[in-house]
């Protein structure tokens, strides 16, 4: 049921996924659901708990968002390269955490506390990764990257990432997340390079002896 749930979950968002679908494609009926889990808001919590738990437990935390963000660009593409295969019907499992992540977000009754505390948790896995100061907000500032990724690619379907070749986004992605991970100072640097180059240098005091 667990994993008929997430497939639904994944594929129609949390509103559009019925019971019913849900027990039909698990070859159930809904009174077994309910006596399980309740409602369809605790089955949803059961879902992210598990597959979302099972991905950050299972990567180390130099891994958490390539682990991730490879989960997206597999299931969520459309039918050409980046599609994972076809177009065929995917299979539940930890990669597809986001997706329902992705497709539950703003639903009245998408259970938000578990919502919130599974990108907490992922937010937490990559603030570790950082020895700054502000390792949090680097954390912060990947998820929404990976998030807005995954809307564009998952939700909306956005040519031309909704096709892109997902070794070639990794690619590009990892890089870039790399600088803001692995070299604060380097980064600082660079962003006061950039403010030179622009001219927003702050001058030389001046005193009153020159």
């Amino acid at each position: 049921m667990l994993d008929a749930a997430a497939t639904l979950f994944a594929e129609r968002g949390y509103e559009r996924a019925t019971v019913r679908d849900i027990a039909a494609r698990a070859g159930a009926n809904q009174a077994l659901i309910f006596r399980y889990f309740g409602s369809k808001r605790a089955l949803l919590t059961e879902v992210m708990a598990r597959d979302g738990q099972k991905q950050l437990r299972g990567t180390q935390p130099e891994h958490v968002f390539e682990t991730a963000l490879r989960g997206i660009l597999s299931d969520g593409g459309g039918g050409g390269v980046g599609g994972g295969g076809g177009g065929g019907e995917r299979g539940p499992g930890p990669g597809r955490s986001l997706e329902v992540y992705l497709r539950s977000i703003g639903s009245a009754d998408s259970a938000p506390e578990t919502v919130r505390a599974l990108g907490d948790e992922y937010v937490t896995a990559l603030a570790a990764l950082s020895t700054s100061d502000d390792g949090v907000l680097r954390a912060e500032l990947a998820m929404a990257w990976l998030l807005g990724i995954g809307l564009m690619r998952v939700v909306i379907k956005k040519e031309p990432l909704v096709n892109a070749d997902p070794e070639e986004v990794c690619g590009l992605v990892l890089r870039v997340l790399e600088r803001l991970f692995d070299e604060p100072q380097a980064a600082a640097e660079g962003a006061a390079a950039e403010r030179t180059r622009q001219g927003r240098a702050p001058r030389p005091r001046v005193t009153s002896d020159e």
